[in-house]
């Protein structure tokens, strides 16, 4: 694993609602079969694994993630761009907050097994 911060932050802004100003702090390189865990101070844990394929970008959405306090969400931009956002469990009302500010739409939690089997059908065809 090698870091290279930014110093100072490279600021942008983002958001179709709200502008927002973010900062990128800096560059992280994985090597295959290297992880790392992003924490928050409430305790929420995010693994990101690097494989020689790509990443795994995500634990387990409905198993491993769950457990470190996050959930796993899929959302639709109004330029009808999709994200895979992870919510930190007990912030729920300042995400829906958010999802007004950006005119987001909220398409399916996914940190149950129903929406991801759901899902899981309906792209098979309604095929189990």
């Amino acid at each position: 694993m090698r870091f290279r911060p930014i110093d100072p932050p490279r600021t942008f802004t983002v958001g179709l609602g709200r502008r927002i100003e973010m900062k990128d702090c800096g560059r992280l390189e994985l090597a295959p079969d290297e992880q790392v865990t992003l924490l928050t101070e409430g305790g929420a844990e995010y693994d990101v694994a690097r494989k020689d394929w790509g990443f795994y970008a995500t634990p387990s959405l409905n198993s491993r993630l769950k457990r470190f306090g996050l959930r796993g969400v899929l959302v639709r931009n109004r330029l009808g761009h999709y994200f895979l956002l992870l919510v930190e469990r007990g912030r729920e009302e300042n995400f829906h907050r958010y999802l007004a500010e950006e005119g987001l739409r909220l398409v399916t939690w996914m940190d149950d097994d129903r929406p991801l089997a759901e899902l899981e059908s309906a792209l098979q065809g309604g095929r189990p």
